[in-house]
């Protein structure tokens, strides 16, 4: 997760499978999103009821008013500092961001008893909140120690002003902790333990946690485990049927995700917190970007988690606790993510980024596949493609200015457009970043080697993108520095190849 996504509030409503709740997480890390509108009304016709977003966008909440959403709101990491340092800092966020949302149109409380955990959980409508999440990821191993000195003390700011504010009834606080906060030198739950840089902080955090009766949000990536780990079969990764299982201390697993998730069952119980209940913030299969990054791919993954999840049984260490709640990553493909960590990082989504279904899959029992978004407003069936009757010498370099701009993802080795030839690619390169600048002339020029054309370019399962005509694109989303050098540095190593 980039820096700039960060920390989070849930207003969450109800949605299950019998006593299993499922979410997604929406993220607005792109150069055109959806209209919000369109967003909520996807979300409503595909039966999904919890979200969770990664910023406090007012146009995003206004959308979700009134939907009967649960919602997760984001401050980013940025803000850890000054929430742990100041108590009015913390005051004026819960005051902005969940005071004001959680007075309007007055709150509908009820309890429920949930077989699984075997407790009595407050249930609320979507203008109540449920969870405050002080940070995204704040752990993750990229960001090194820069945001520990200021986690407790931020959540013990928000969790005062919740009181103050008298929401600590209906407010609960957590900390989102990475994949990478946990692991297991032997990839077996056995062995599982919390890093050890990270280890003390942690213990210092289920302290809280415990003493607030608040779960351990956690992100679960069967995908990222796989790309790191040699010894991890894709077909176990994948739900497969007749995969082999894993045998750790005559416990078996026969998916990665059992196994995964009983690494921090494990990291839990070793630090003294044997019981404390799991939610699982973010969990996904990308689509492009890089090898087994498809749709074929994520199709059987999502299907295997959901039937896992269905069953309403535990892992091997947890037999009778399954998750208390999962959040799939993610709702729509984000073009301008931090590719830091892989080019697939821009296609989480289960649907592309003007909302149409990428595979065949299901929220509610008994569907047979997803509902796109209606009505999308498109820019004018417009493309910018080299211009082959010009000096193409400098082509690559444009090419690559192009990329380090726009999203060229999709060409990278495994990527749904890596297969097409030169100049193809070169045009791909131009096009997107003529799409993201809002189809204007002067983006499709490239020392005239630009040519704008209506004939469509998309060749098998390359497609060249038209962008979405909306108000929210008017402004490219803001990129830090680093971000900016960091996409260069990635289109030149990993695109140069595909150029020449």
């Amino acid at each position: 997760m980039p820096p700039s996504v960060s920390l989070l509030i849930l207003l969450l409503a109800t949605m299950s499978y019998g006593s299993v709740a499922v979410g997604v997480n929406w993220g607005t890390t792109a150069s055109h999103p959806l209209p919000p509108a369109k967003v909520v009304q996807l979300m409503k016709s595909n039966n999904i009821t919890r979200v969770k977003l990664f910023d406090a966008d007012p146009l995003v909440l206004e959308a979700l008013s009134g939907s009967n959403l649960g919602v997760t709101v984001g401050i980013p990491n940025g803000l850890l500092r000054s929430l742990n340092s100041s108590k009015k800092a913390a005051q004026s966020w819960v005051h902005d961001n969940v005071t004001r949302y959680v007075s309007s149109g007055g709150s509908h409380v009820k309890i429920e008893y949930d077989p699984l955990s075997h407790e009595y959980r407050l249930m609320v409508n979507s203008n109540d909140s449920r969870y405050v999440a002080v940070g995204d990821e704040p752990f993750l191993q990229s960001y090194g120690q820069q945001f520990y000195p200021f986690v407790l003390g931020a959540a013990i700011n928000i969790q005062t002003a919740l009181t103050q504010a008298n929401l600590d009834d209906k407010v609960k606080v957590v900390v989102p902790c990475s994949f990478d906060s946990f692991l297991s030198e032997t990839s077996l739950p056995s062995k599982g333990h919390f890093r050890a840089d990270v280890n003390r902080t942690m213990i210092q955090l289920l302290k809280f946690l415990s003493k607030h009766n608040s779960p351990f949000f956690a992100t679960i990536s069967p995908f990222l485990a796989f790309q790191q780990n040699e010894n991890i079969s894709l077909h176990f990764t994948l739900f497969r049927v007749f995969t082999k299982a894993r045998n750790d201390s005559r416990r078996m697993y026969k998916n990665s995700f059992d196994l995964n998730y009983d690494i921090l069952v494990n990291a839990l119980s070793t630090v003294g917190f044997p019981k404390i209940g799991i939610v699982v913030s973010q969990i996904g299969w990308p689509t492009d970007g890089g090898p087994n990054a498809t749709s074929y791919a994520a199709e059987t993954f999502m299907k295997g988690l959901m039937n896992r999840l269905r069953s309403k049984s535990g892992t091997p260490l947890r037999p009778q606790n399954p998750p208390i709640e999962t959040y799939i990553f993610s709702l729509l493909d984000e073009d301008q993510r931090s590719i830091s960590t892989g080019n697939f990082e821009r296609h989480w989504g289960i649907f592309t980024f003007d909302g149409q279904a990428k595979y065949r899959f299901d929220f509610t029992q008994g569907s047979n596949s997803l509902v796109n978004a209606q009505d999308v407003e498109y820019l004018p069936s417009r493309w910018c493609v080299v211009n082959n009757n010009e000096d193409m010498s400098n082509a690559t370099a444009s090419a690559l200015q192009a990329c380090s701009l726009a999203d060229c993802s999709a060409l990278s080795p495994g990527g749904s457009c890596s297969n097409i030839s030169w100049p193809g690619n070169i045009s791909y390169a131009f096009n997107s970043y003529y799409q993201q600048h809002n189809q204007s002339a002067d983006s499709c020029n490239f020392g005239g080697l630009g040519l704008i054309t209506t004939v469509n370019p998309s060749m098998d399962n390359c497609r060249f993108l038209v962008q979405l005509n909306t108000s929210l694109s008017d402004t490219l989303h803001p990129a830090s520095v680093s971000q900016l050098i960091t996409l260069l540095a990635t289109a030149i190593l990993l695109l140069l190849p595909r150029f020449t």
